[in-house]
């Protein structure tokens, strides 16, 4: 698994961006690798699975028996009351936002212009805040904004999920042939 960029280095720049917890000190946003995850928790069971006498806080793995092998991007939220407990006590906690894979579940690379994106559409949606304008620029028009987005989003989610058409492999390997000749969609559905 090669990154282009170093988890420290993504964990650098969310921390420069979006800031940290003034009374843990901890950043707001992190990425960490799903099998390197453990908590501690409230649980009635032992390490073989049988019931306990009563129950004992142990340090559990919190993400690899759902997620494995994967990078997670992860945000630091207050515990609900009722659940301290079973967080051993803690009034903070990373809880997961976005894992890094296809739609498949294969592995992706985590990017901190992904981690930029999905953390601004996340603060948009909750507080109204972030990148993500709205248009507001009289000077050019709605569609173009609209076609600038687009793009964006595009190559956004090229970058995520990579080409995930239904030729896509066969057109590495040799499988499939291409039309390269005049467009044979009328202009009615290009508009």
């Amino acid at each position: 698994m090669e990154l282009p960029e170093t988890i420290t280095e993504i964990n650098k720049q969310l921390a420069d961006l979006f800031g940290i917890d003034t009374a843990s000190l901890r950043p707001m946003w992190r990425v960490v690798f799903s099998d390197d995850q453990y908590e501690k928790r409230l649980t009635e069971y032992s390490d073989k699975g049988t019931l306990l006498v009563r129950p004992e806080v142990r340090i559990l793995p919190k993400y690899k028996q759902w997620i494995q092998s994967k990078y997670i991007l992860e945000h630091l939220v207050g515990v609900p009351e009722d659940n301290i407990d079973e967080l051993a006590g803690n009034k903070t906690s990373y809880e997961n936002l976005w894992t890094f894979e296809d739609k498949n579940g294969n592995y992706l690379p985590p990017k901190i212009e992904a981690c930029k994106f999905i953390i601004n559409t996340v603060h948009a949606a909750m507080h109204g805040t972030g990148n993500l304008k709205k248009y507001n620029d009289p000077e050019n028009s709605q569609e173009a904004y609209l076609a600038e987005r687009k793009k964006t989003v595009d190559g956004l989610i090229l970058e995520l999920f990579g080409d995930q058409s239904s030729l896509g492999g066969s057109t590495k390997t040799g499988e499939s042939v291409a039309y390269t000749g005049p467009s044979l969609i009328g202009s009615e559905r290009n508009n």
